[in-house]
């Protein structure tokens, strides 16, 4: 059985003991600290145009809303295409102004009429990314182009072409004249007309 005096101390133990519990928490609530930093985050825009004639610019984000291109035939042939006749038209695009940022351009796709009621089958197509100034036709749409079809509804050999934004957030970015070749074979039937849609997407660098 502890004594009075074994008793005193076990107690004067755990007295210092609680005392030095408290002091502990009252030393580290006195070096506790916060500091908050806070960020705003605005997202950057972006929109691309299309043209037929390099001047007017809309959007045109939906099949429904494609822009036509103007096919022409070289001087000499007849209004109609016959086979193994080339049509040529331009189309140019560009980065709207406000455009924070450039981008690169790809050919995304094409649609076209059933084969068995249009001459889809009988069309291939290749499209050329011109120089500035250029015109549409034989004698420019040459070298490697930036997307073909060995029918309307096929595309391959997709190539990218960088869109530059504009100096300014007034100014709109550069436009990129893009030339469509479009080529009838041999069996091309006559008197049906084909519809064709090309889808073109531009993605942000940034």
């Amino acid at each position: 059985m502890a004594t009075k005096a074994t008793q005193r101390k076990v107690l004067a133990v755990l007295a210092g003991g609680l005392v030095l519990g408290v002091g502990t928490a009252v030393t580290l609530a006195a070096w506790n600290d916060s500091e908050f930093a806070n960020g705003t985050f605005t997202a950057g825009a972006f929109n691309l145009q299309g043209s037929t004639d390099g001047t007017a610019y809309a959007d045109h984000d939906s099949a429904g809303s494609a822009a036509t291109l103007a096919f022409t035939l070289p001087a000499g042939l007849v209004g109609n295409m016959s086979p193994t006749s080339s049509v040529y038209a331009g189309f140019w695009v560009r980065l709207a102004a406000g455009t924070t940022s450039g981008a690169d351009l790809v050919a995304d796709g094409t649609t076209a009429d059933a084969a068995a009621t249009s001459n889809s089958d009988h069309l291939s197509y290749s499209i050329y990314q011109l120089a500035p100034g250029a015109t549409c036709d034989a004698a420019s749409a040459t070298g490697t182009p930036v997307a073909t079809g060995t029918t309307l509804d096929l595309q391959t050999g997709v190539t990218t072409v960088p869109l530059t934004a504009g100096a300014t957030s007034t100014d709109p970015g550069t436009a990129v004249q893009l030339c469509f070749k479009v080529t009838a074979d041999a069996a091309l039937e006559p008197s049906l007309v084909t519809n064709a849609t090309w889808k073109f997407t531009a993605t942000s660098t940034n």
